[in-house]
């Protein structure tokens, strides 16, 4: 069993930047690969991005390559996946969802956190 609570989230200003984190507990958390979606009003949870149980390999959304990293601290306990979002944009407003899977690219989720709204104003 696998819990996920976000934070981070709030409010920014196009062009700027917000690092999320996802705190895991459970001992089954290193089994799994780390990633996070996000779902804007009206449309659709869609996958950001994610990252292997070593943290060695990820995988992006194109529409954020090159402006988000994903990373994990498996370290000590410490059990933490962080989504760093740079060069925000007002299309990136959406509630930001970390999930638990098997593999990098999130096909099925395993588990889910609550959630954290990202707003992003032009």
């Amino acid at each position: 069993q696998v819990q996920l609570v976000e934070s981070g989230g709030g409010l920014v200003q196009a062009g700027g930047s917000l690092r999320l984190s996802c705190a895991a507990s459970g001992r089954t958390f290193s089994m799994y690969a780390m990633g996070w979606f996000r779902q804007a009003p009206g449309k659709a949870r869609e996958f950001v991005g994610g990252i292997s149980r070593s943290g060695g390999s990820t995988s992006y959304a194109d529409s954020v390559k090159g402006r988000f990293t994903i990373s994990r601290d498996n370290a000590n306990a410490k059990n933490t996946v962080y989504l760093q979002m740079n060069s925000l944009k007002p299309e990136d407003t959406a509630v930001y969802y970390c999930a638990a899977d098997l593999m990098v690219t999130m096909p099925s989720p395993d588990y889910w956190g609550q959630g954290t709204q990202v707003t992003v104003s032009s």
